[in-house]
């Protein structure tokens, strides 16, 4: 099957016709999922190099579970998030205490048409970052999936191996210890009180 033909074709279509040797298969599902994995592992690590590496990582995974792979059991999106938050917090474990301080990550490009702009919405950026930051691990992912990612609480559920309930609950408490952890910052973020 020719590259342009699978592009109207879903993520488990493309992954058995890897399996079976098809290799436009795999330049179709990397065009597809790899900015995926990059962006959520980015949104994790902060910083770009790392976020390649697990992106890389996770799509070779998906390679090798190919030929076993079951239509059916979970969408292959669903399983690349859950492999990327996987690897991502593996590196997060092995460098606490090690954080890289936010001044020294390098902050992806932004469009804004202003000086003052883009100086606000960086200090917007970095208070966001370190009240991530602050959060524990499972709070922090299921933040950062739910709400910076767009993913739904029963995606969510089976990328943390965890119920919806417990989704809700660590996205709540998350939400509410981002907000104690941003309110003092408020007027000097620029956000007016309505």
């Amino acid at each position: 099957m020719p590259y342009d033909a699978m592009t109207d074709t879903s993520d488990e279509q493309l992954l058995a016709a890897y399996a079976a040797g098809a290799p436009g298969a795999a330049r179709a599902l990397t065009a597809r999922l790899g900015p995926l994995a990059f962006g959520h592992a980015f949104r994790m690590l902060r910083d770009r190099a790392e976020a390649e590496d697990v992106a890389q990582e996770a799509l070779l995974r998906l390679w090798r579970a190919a030929p076993g792979w079951r239509e059916g059991e979970a969408k292959v999106s669903t399983w690349l998030y859950k492999v990327v938050s996987n690897l991502c917090i593996d590196r997060m474990r092995r460098r606490r205490g090690g954080f890289a301080a936010l001044e020294d990550v390098a902050e992806p490009a932004d469009p804004a048409p202003s000086a003052a702009a883009r100086l606000q919405e960086r200090s917007r950026a970095e208070a966001l970052e370190g009240a991530l930051a602050a959060l524990p691990d499972r709070q922090k992912q299921a933040v950062v999936l739910r709400h910076l990612e767009g993913l739904t609480n029963p995606e969510i559920a089976a990328i943390m191996d965890i119920g919806v309930r417990a989704v809700e609950s660590l996205t709540a408490r998350g939400r509410k210890a981002l907000e104690g952890l941003l309110a003092p910052r408020r007027a000097d973020l620029g956000y007016e009180d309505d």
